[in-house]
């Protein structure tokens, strides 16, 4: 088993699963597609090629939040043009984002050629990743490393990646969200991210078992100084 850990961070992100029309929602956290999307976008692979896509659904995913971003509304007016030029109409589009958000993502499978393979596409990939949005490409320094070890493992032993103000005012026990047949959970629930097909024409989706855990991290900043405790007050 060989595993992959990526962090992805920034000013903004977007996982939406379930957007329609001018609202585009975001979900709290990464999508096992979102990511698959990326690895298929690295790797070169074009978005009718269904077979080539769907193969990536074998891989083991698990994502940990490490810090959880604040939901951002982006107001915009869009408008629709005649073919001659004029207006045809104005509209409003709602589109959603977390900010300040960082998370963990594990990729891993039995057939270490296969993830080594993937990793090289990560870090030259062929088209550009983004974490959700083509504005919101993935940092410079996504990519954590590479793990001889499976995904539960891997998210356990990685040290904390939230930033020192976020370690000193939130719990140290963290949520992380794998697939289902990975642990043995009793808090199982269905995320429609299993990708059928990213085609234009027809864009698809199934559902994947997902259970959530949680994740004990050492926090080195949890304690502040207390100048009375040192005066003996």
């Amino acid at each position: 088993m060989k595993t992959l850990l990526l962090k992805f961070s920034g000013p903004l992100q977007s996982w939406g699963t379930s957007s329609h029309f001018e609202t585009r929602q975001t979900d709290r956290y990464p999508s096992k597609s979102a990511v698959i999307g990326m690895i298929a976008a690295s790797l070169g692979y074009r978005r009718h090629e269904d077979e080539k896509i769907q193969e990536l659904n074998d891989l083991n995913f698990g994502v940990r939040i490490d810090q959880a971003g604040e939901n951002l509304r982006d107001y915009h007016i869009a408008r629709k043009y005649k073919n001659n030029g004029s207006i045809d109409r104005t509209y409003v589009t709602d589109r959603y984002y977390l900010e300040d958000a960082i998370f963990i993502v594990a990729i891993g499978h039995e057939d270490e050629q296969f993830v080594e393979k993937i990793e090289r596409g990560l870090k030259e990939p062929y088209f550009q990743p983004f974490m959700g949005r083509r504005s919101l490409p993935l940092p410079v320094d996504f990519f954590i490393e590479s793990r001889k070890k499976d995904v539960v493992e891997s998210l356990q032993q990685l040290p904390w990646k939230a930033a020192k103000w976020y370690k000193r005012t939130n719990s140290n026990q963290l949520t992380a969200y794998v697939d289902s047949d990975l642990v043995t959970s009793e808090t199982i629930q269905m995320r429609q991210d299993r990708v059928k097909s990213f085609s234009q024409k027809n864009r698809l989706f199934g559902f994947r078992g997902e259970a959530q855990i949680k994740i004990d991290v050492e926090n080195r900043f949890s304690d502040e100084h207390d100048v009375f405790d040192a005066l003996g007050g």
